[in-house]
């Protein structure tokens, strides 16, 4: 068996990361990607949420060498815009600082940069080749279809990395072989992109966010770009934050992107009232949009062609058994364990996957079956963990980010990890800020929710918060963290 000749099903984010990886540490490697190359025929891919990249995703970027590259297309966020149903509107800060923001990115704009990284570092990419069959015998032989051409091709190979997102041909073809014990659970919402486009200039009257007010990855401190890159024009709406509209049981959100325009998301119930049952037609959708985002509605001149146009999209988290069949295919990313996009980790838990399998197969590629075992016992507790802290993050987005209560935990939170910097982090921190496995994070901060809970019990005002017994529980309930 040739462990360094590699073969990768799937060129979206994550297949394309792991085949620059790979490629950069000698391997040969090969990505079969079902849509045509998107540098000719344009990015389709499945869901165009806009992208959040964070500390995790971060890292997997720089190992690759790419930090430069990419960043130049990314728009600073520094932490939530909450837009209230009587129009004003707060930021609810990430981090500390500017130090501790996320970036939003275009998912084309990304796949197509790491695409050319990939191929740059060796990488081999076949476009038109949609999976339709794997054997499983000493080797792999794959069989693909070229919806274009109306051909077929064939592919073996000694082992498959399924790289290809949720609907995965290969953990399908892997599952007809043995049973990966696999579960869907919808969450019963659904979401509808649309668009505010770039604000233009205006002779007199009210500005726009202006030019200089929107900052891109390459206007950050110590970034220092290898070309120019792209300027952001004028935004409709501040363009360094991740806007919200929480109304209880739904929501709407709107991420910067940096030529100017916001990729908005209207999440709904699939049904009930309102619902995208109810909420069914163009019309419906102004009438909800006059009702619920009134500020919001005016900065989207084509609501009624974009809700048309745009298919409603699913939202479901996938759990798996199993992840590999012996040494002969893996599956990482969304193909193993796709989740909800709320706490904007998907990407950078599938860029984990790809920094953790590149480093496995580097130093023990005589054992294939033992490497993929090894990684899944390092991942899927992780994956597990980010998918349940992704649905809680849901109910906070579209509803507790403007609930008194769950403020007065918050601005808590910030207290203690002034007065405990080593000991209390804010889960949110833990998870975008640092590398800190997922599961640690989501375990401490279950155990600072509740302490949380139990302080502000009965208490409205931050100033009623009996210090002293918080500093007590903090030393009794949380160790203190490596200071790395």
């Amino acid at each position: 068996m040739n462990a360094r000749g590699t073969t990768i099903v799937g060129g979206g984010l994550v297949g394309a990361l792991l085949a620059t990886l790979l490629a950069q540490r000698g391997f040969s490697v090969d990505v079969f990607e079902r849509r045509p190359d998107p540098r000719k025929a344009g990015y389709a891919g499945g869901r165009s949420i806009n992208l959040a990249l964070a500390e995790r995703g971060l890292h997997g970027l720089r190992l690759a060498g790419l930090t430069g590259e990419i960043m130049r297309l990314a728009v600073m966020m520094r932490g939530r815009m909450v837009h209230h149903r009587d129009g004003h509107a707060e930021l609810l800060r990430y981090g500390r600082d500017d130090s501790e923001v996320i970036w939003s990115i275009s998912r084309g704009r990304l796949n197509i940069a790491l695409i050319d990284a990939a191929e740059r570092a060796g990488a081999r990419f076949h476009f038109d080749r949609r999976l339709v069959g794997a054997e499983f015998a000493d080797g792999v032989t794959l069989h693909f279809h070229d919806d274009v051409a109306g051909t077929t091709h064939e592919h073996a190979c000694d082992y498959v990395l399924g790289a290809d997102g949720a609907g995965s041909a290969v953990r399908a073809a892997m599952n007809a072989r043995r049973a990966l014990g696999e579960r869907v659970e919808e969450l019963g919402h659904g979401y509808k992109e649309l668009e505010i486009p770039a604000a233009e200039p205006r002779a007199e009257g009210p500005r726009p966010w202006a030019e200089e007010q929107g900052r891109t990855a390459a206007e950050s401190p110590g970034f220092q770009p290898s070309a120019p890159g792209p300027r952001p024009s004028l935004f409709a709406l501040e363009p360094n934050a991740l806007h919200i509209w929480p109304r209880g049981a739904y929501m709407c959100i709107a991420l910067p992107n940096a030529e100017g325009s916001f990729t908005v998301t209207l999440f709904l119930p699939n049904a009930g009232d309102p619902s995208f049952a109810t909420v069914a037609t163009p019309a419906a959708a102004r009438a909800l949009f006059e009702r619920d985002f009134t500020d919001l509605l005016p900065l989207i001149p084509e609501l009624e062609q974009d809700f048309g146009a745009n298919p409603v999209g699913v939202l479901s988290t996938l759990y798996l058994d199993r992840w590999h069949l012996d040494g002969r295919a893996l599956l990482l990313g969304d193909a193993a364990h796709a989740i909800v996009p709320f706490h904007g980790q998907g990407m950078n838990c599938g860029f984990e996957d790809a920094v953790e399998l590149a480093a496995l197969l580097d130093e023990r590629d005589d054992d294939l079956a033992w490497t993929f075992a090894e990684f899944e016992r390092r991942r899927r507790p992780n994956a597990e963990a980010i998918a349940k802290m992704a649905l809680e993050n849901y109910v906070e987005m579209r509803d507790s980010v403007a609930d008194a209560g769950f403020l007065l935990r918050r601005e808590l939170g910030r207290v203690l990890a002034g007065r405990h910097p080593a000991r209390f982090v804010p889960r949110y921190s833990m998870v975008t800020f640092t590398r800190m496995p997922y599961a640690q994070a989501f375990a401490r901060g279950a155990i600072q929710d509740q302490l949380l809970h139990e302080l502000t019990a009965g208490i409205d005002r931050i100033d009623d918060v009996d210090l002293e017994r918080a500093d007590r529980l903090v030393r009794e309930r949380l160790s203190a963290l490596d200071a790395a």
